[in-house]
């Protein structure tokens, strides 16, 4: 099976070389899964040529908020919703997350009640699952159809499904602690207040549910469908 991941950002200048690009974090994370992979740059401009390109598809994290005014953005809403129409399967992590909700007519901003960063728990289908997080966006109207089946006090839409084939989480399944703590230490400074970056620091390292929900991703993107 042939996955398309939709890039939508890289990570800091400062980590490049200790970490992955956020591509290849994918790929480990459905390891085992028999999947082959290609890559577009969204971010940068480079799209598949339609929405059959791949047999299933991916939307990374970003930096850049879903509601800002980049030339790549509208475009990827309208394959956003030429996948849906598709009936092939679409996972969103984070700023995917974001992005697939506002493209589908729900409505993400800079959430007021801060930042969430690190360990965090969601309540998943009567279950509790430890993720990392790090945003402050939030999707705060879902649009038509959609289905909440993960959330927290914190993040009430934090993973959804519009139908049978989109599924969104707002955490990042794909992140491990180091990572988390390399962005604390370039993004953070100045950005995510200092308390909560400390308070997340103390929670490291911490167990977390990343190799659950990547078996759940990947299930998801091979299930059968009508």
């Amino acid at each position: 099976m042939k996955i398309g991941i939709l890039l939508t950002g890289h990570p800091p200048d400062e980590l490049q070389g200790q970490f992955s690009e956020y591509d290849a974090m994918f790929a480990a994370l459905l390891d085992g899964n028999g999947f082959i992979y290609e890559t577009f740059a969204v971010v940068d401009g480079q799209f598949p040529k339609d929405e059959y390109h791949a047999d299933g598809w991916i939307i990374t994290g970003s930096r850049h908020g879903a509601y800002e005014d980049h030339p790549w953005i509208p475009p990827l809403e309208d394959l956003i919703r030429a996948i849906q129409a598709s009936g092939r399967p679409l996972i969103g992590v984070c700023f995917g997350h974001q992005i697939i909700a506002q493209a589908l007519g729900g409505k993400v901003e800079k959430f007021n009640g801060g930042w969430a960063v690190g360990r965090t728990d969601y309540d998943f289908e009567d279950q509790i699952v430890t993720l990392n997080a790090w945003h402050q966006d939030q999707v705060v109207a879902l649009p038509e159809g959609a289905k909440v089946t993960g959330s927290n006090a914190f993040c009430r839409n934090a993973m959804v499904t519009y139908g049978d084939n989109i599924w969104t989480v707002q955490a990042h399944p794909e992140y491990g602690d180091a990572f988390i703590k390399g962005l604390m230490e370039t993004r953070g400074k100045g950005v995510v207040p200092e308390d909560l970056m400390q308070a997340a620091a103390n929670r490291l390292p911490s167990r977390n549910d990343n190799p659950k929900i990547g078996q759940y991703m990947a299930e998801f993107l091979k299930k059968e469908r009508a």
